[in-house]
């Protein structure tokens, strides 16, 4: 993983161009809705995905990401299931159209 993000930044150095960082909350509403955003951030020009994993204390994040966590923890959502989402999510090989 180090290596994939020492990758993109030197890419993103040499094109004189800030990182498009996207975040979503791994599991919200639903795993395969997850997954379904994850395959399109790429083309939507993502640099680099952050997937939320859920927990049941968020006290540190705001209230949308707070809220996310809460319907992704109802809809059974775990840590087991975001990595689970990650090695899908390299199995894609997910990248950049451009």
């Amino acid at each position: 993983m180090t290596q994939r993000m020492t990758d993109c930044f030197a890419k993103l150095t040499a094109e004189n161009r800030p990182a498009f960082v996207t975040y979503f909350m791994g599991g919200d509403p639903d795993f395969d809705t997850s997954v379904e955003i994850m395959k399109g951030l790429p083309a939507a020009g993502a640099d680099v995905i952050e997937l939320g994993m859920p927990f049941s204390d968020p006290m540190a994040d705001g209230p949308s990401i707070q809220a996310a966590g809460l319907r992704s923890l109802e809809a059974g959502h775990n840590i087991p299931k975001c990595l689970e989402m990650v090695r899908t999510a390299l199995t894609m090989r997910l990248h950049r159209l451009s």
